[in-house]
């Protein structure tokens, strides 16, 4: 089944509340406090859920039990006075929470801006599946890149609160991999994360038609070969108008991930552009997925029909 658009938030203003979550790996508490600064002179109102600081007291990969931090999620977005949900980092965790979250009553309170990436990969599929709602694959608030570079700031910035500002997507050193355009509508994440998705009960079973955004961090190149090779061979692929890579930091030299990719993904026959600026990089822009778009590969650029948030 092609992949459809979908609802699409409404934009931020000024003193929304924003509540900061941690569905997978623990985060610094003073990297949590210096991310809901940045946000509260932004002009909104973030509150750190209680469970958002935990650490996990027998698995310390964890922020704390899957109940709780799911019990987190759950009760930021059936607040009606959150209007975003914006998760503090990534890291892994994500997955052994998922299903415990109370689907029924976050469809009856409706929907809301959602904020992250890398693990977070798996919820960004959820919303998509069990709610029909586009989120952002965008910066979290207790990450590093959020915190120092003003480029990754000003991208979500302007996503949450100015989205027609930022309806073309893409780094000066986006590149072509393999020419032409497409249009579809946007979805993906970090690879791993798509694959692990893979066969569980509310998985995608077709990407036809989509725009697809990759990347990831720490997959030396012959196990990006691998995971790719796995979405392959389950037809995932099959179908594809397009995709857009994005960052491999800590996955050895970019010349063998890239040959890695091309060899890969070249036999799908659809336009590729490399480097595009979301992911784990040092500057990750702000992407909108289930939202229309055109994958320009010549031009390099990733261009939203319609604004991220409504």
């Amino acid at each position: 089944m092609t992949p459809a658009e979908l609802a699409r938030p409404r934009r931020l203003r000024p003193g929304d509340r924003v509540a900061l979550v941690s569905p997978s790996g623990p985060v610094p508490e003073d990297r949590v406090r210096e991310g809901a600064a940045v946000l509260r002179g932004w002009g909104l109102d973030p509150v750190v859920m209680p469970h958002a600081l935990d650490v996990h007291p027998e698995l310390p990969y964890l922020a704390g039990t899957d109940q709780d931090r799911a019990r987190d999620l759950t009760d930021a977005w059936c607040d009606p006075s959150v209007a975003a949900v914006i998760c503090a980092r990534g890291g892994y965790g994500a997955q052994r929470m998922v299903d415990l979250l109370d689907w029924p009553a976050m469809r009856a309170a409706g929907h809301k801006v959602f904020v992250g990436y890398s693990d977070v990969t798996a919820l960004h599929e959820a919303f998509a599946t069990r709610m029909g709602l586009a989120t952002l694959h965008g910066p979290m608030a207790g990450a590093v890149t959020f915190l120092k570079d003003a480029t990754t700031r000003e991208s979500l910035r302007a996503t949450l609160f100015e989205p027609e500002t930022v309806r073309t997507l893409g780094l000066p050193g986006a590149r072509t991999m393999v020419p032409g355009r497409a249009r579809g509508v946007t979805l993906g994440g970090c690879l791993a994360l798509l694959a692990a998705d893979l066969a569980t009960p509310h998985a995608r079973r077709s990407l036809t038609g989509g725009l697809l955004l990759l990347e990831d961090v720490g997959e030396e190149a012959y196990r990006v070969d691998r995971i790719l090779t796995q979405l392959l061979r389950s037809g995932l692929l099959d179908g594809v108008a397009g995709i857009a890579l994005g960052s491999w930091e800590e996955c050895g030299p970019y010349a063998e991930i890239r040959a890695t990719l091309l060899d890969r993904l070249a036999p799908l026959g659809v336009p590729v552009v490399e480097e595009l600026g979301f992911g784990h990089g040092p500057v990750g822009l702000t992407v909108p997925l289930g939202v229309p778009a055109v994958l320009d590969a010549d031009a390099a650029t990733l261009t939203l029909e319609v604004p991220a948030l409504r």
